[in-house]
Protein backbone atom coordinates (compact mmCIF):
# COMPACT_ATOMS: atom_id res chain seq x y z
CA UNK A 1 0.00 0.00 0.00
CA UNK A 2 1.38 3.40 -0.98
CA UNK A 3 -0.01 5.54 1.81
CA UNK A 4 2.82 8.08 1.79
CA UNK A 5 2.45 8.82 -1.91
CA UNK A 6 -1.33 8.96 -1.50
CA UNK A 7 -0.96 11.54 1.28
CA UNK A 8 1.26 13.86 -0.78
CA UNK A 9 -0.81 13.31 -3.93
CA UNK A 10 -3.89 14.49 -2.03
CA UNK A 11 -2.09 17.66 -0.89
CA UNK A 12 -0.91 18.32 -4.42
CA UNK A 13 -4.42 17.69 -5.78
CA UNK A 14 -5.65 20.46 -3.49
CA UNK A 15 -3.07 22.86 -4.89
CA UNK A 16 -3.97 21.77 -8.44
CA UNK A 17 -7.63 22.56 -7.77
CA UNK A 18 -6.71 26.02 -6.48
CA UNK A 19 -4.59 26.71 -9.56
CA UNK A 20 -7.40 25.42 -11.81
CA UNK A 21 -9.95 27.65 -10.09
CA UNK A 22 -7.68 30.68 -10.59
CA UNK A 23 -7.57 30.05 -14.36
CA UNK A 24 -11.29 29.34 -14.63
CA UNK A 25 -12.25 32.35 -12.52
CA UNK A 26 -10.07 34.71 -14.55
CA UNK A 27 -11.42 33.28 -17.83
CA UNK A 28 -14.99 33.86 -16.67
CA UNK A 29 -14.34 37.39 -15.42
CA UNK A 30 -12.60 38.35 -18.68
CA UNK A 31 -14.89 36.27 -20.92
CA UNK A 32 -12.01 34.38 -22.56
CA UNK A 33 -13.24 31.01 -23.77
CA UNK A 34 -10.12 29.71 -25.48
CA UNK A 35 -6.43 30.56 -25.37
CA UNK A 36 -5.26 33.55 -23.37
CA UNK A 37 -7.15 36.32 -25.20
CA UNK A 38 -3.92 38.37 -25.19
CA UNK A 39 -4.47 38.83 -21.44
CA UNK A 40 -1.07 38.64 -19.77
CA UNK A 41 -2.56 37.84 -16.35
CA UNK A 42 -4.52 34.94 -17.83
CA UNK A 43 -1.41 33.71 -19.62
CA UNK A 44 0.51 33.83 -16.33
CA UNK A 45 -2.22 31.82 -14.56
CA UNK A 46 -2.33 29.31 -17.41
CA UNK A 47 1.44 28.81 -17.24
CA UNK A 48 1.45 28.40 -13.45
CA UNK A 49 -1.26 25.74 -13.80
CA UNK A 50 0.42 24.06 -16.79
CA UNK A 51 3.85 24.00 -15.17
CA UNK A 52 2.34 22.23 -12.18
CA UNK A 53 0.63 19.73 -14.51
CA UNK A 54 3.90 19.14 -16.37
CA UNK A 55 5.99 18.17 -13.34
CA UNK A 56 3.74 16.71 -10.66
CA UNK A 57 2.41 13.56 -12.39
CA UNK A 58 5.89 12.27 -13.25
CA UNK A 59 7.18 13.10 -9.78
CA UNK A 60 4.26 11.24 -8.17
CA UNK A 61 4.79 8.26 -10.45
CA UNK A 62 8.45 8.04 -9.44
CA UNK A 63 7.48 8.51 -5.82
CA UNK A 64 4.92 5.69 -6.01
CA UNK A 65 7.37 3.38 -7.75
CA UNK A 66 9.99 4.15 -5.13
CA UNK A 67 7.54 3.57 -2.29
CA UNK A 68 6.48 0.24 -3.82
CA UNK A 69 10.03 -1.05 -3.35
CA UNK A 70 9.86 -0.37 0.42
CA UNK A 71 12.75 2.04 1.03
CA UNK A 72 13.06 3.69 4.44
CA UNK A 73 9.78 5.60 4.84
CA UNK A 74 11.46 8.91 5.75
CA UNK A 75 13.06 8.98 2.28
CA UNK A 76 9.65 8.98 0.62
CA UNK A 77 8.48 11.70 3.01
CA UNK A 78 11.49 13.82 2.02
CA UNK A 79 10.53 13.47 -1.65
CA UNK A 80 6.91 14.40 -0.88
CA UNK A 81 7.81 17.38 1.29
CA UNK A 82 10.26 18.73 -1.30
CA UNK A 83 7.66 18.32 -4.03
CA UNK A 84 4.80 20.01 -2.15
CA UNK A 85 6.93 22.92 -0.94
CA UNK A 86 8.62 23.28 -4.32
CA UNK A 87 5.36 23.39 -6.23
CA UNK A 88 3.75 25.81 -3.76
CA UNK A 89 6.73 28.18 -3.79
CA UNK A 90 7.00 28.05 -7.57
CA UNK A 91 3.28 28.70 -8.04
CA UNK A 92 3.39 31.66 -5.66
CA UNK A 93 6.51 33.17 -7.21
CA UNK A 94 5.31 32.82 -10.79
CA UNK A 95 1.80 34.05 -9.92
CA UNK A 96 3.08 37.44 -8.81
CA UNK A 97 3.33 40.38 -11.20
CA UNK A 98 6.19 40.76 -11.76
CA UNK A 99 7.14 37.22 -10.82
CA UNK A 100 9.45 36.70 -7.85
CA UNK A 101 12.47 35.04 -9.42
CA UNK A 102 13.93 33.62 -6.20
CA UNK A 103 10.67 31.79 -5.43
CA UNK A 104 10.30 30.62 -9.00
CA UNK A 105 13.87 29.29 -9.10
CA UNK A 106 13.71 27.93 -5.55
CA UNK A 107 10.50 26.10 -6.34
CA UNK A 108 12.05 24.52 -9.41
CA UNK A 109 15.18 23.53 -7.48
CA UNK A 110 13.03 21.77 -4.86
CA UNK A 111 10.86 20.14 -7.53
CA UNK A 112 13.84 18.88 -9.51
CA UNK A 113 15.52 17.69 -6.33
CA UNK A 114 12.38 15.68 -5.47
CA UNK A 115 12.33 14.19 -8.99
CA UNK A 116 16.02 13.36 -8.84
CA UNK A 117 15.82 11.82 -5.38
CA UNK A 118 12.81 9.70 -6.34
CA UNK A 119 14.64 8.56 -9.49
CA UNK A 120 17.74 7.67 -7.47
CA UNK A 121 15.68 5.67 -4.99
CA UNK A 122 13.98 3.81 -7.86
CA UNK A 123 17.25 3.15 -9.64
CA UNK A 124 19.15 2.06 -6.52
CA UNK A 125 16.47 -0.28 -5.27
CA UNK A 126 15.75 -1.75 -8.69
CA UNK A 127 19.46 -2.50 -9.21
CA UNK A 128 19.63 -4.02 -5.74
CA UNK A 129 16.55 -6.18 -6.32
CA UNK A 130 17.76 -7.23 -9.78
CA UNK A 131 21.18 -8.23 -8.46
CA UNK A 132 19.61 -10.28 -5.64
CA UNK A 133 17.12 -12.03 -7.92
CA UNK A 134 19.57 -12.91 -10.73
CA UNK A 135 21.13 -16.36 -10.55
CA UNK A 136 24.90 -16.32 -10.04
Amino acid sequence: MMTITAFYASLLAGLYLVLSARVIGWRRSRRVELGDGADTQLLRRIRVHANFAEYVPFALLLMALAESMAPPRPLIHVVGILLVIGRAIHAYGLSQTPHILRYRVGGMVLTLTALGLAAMICFSLSVLYLSVSLPS
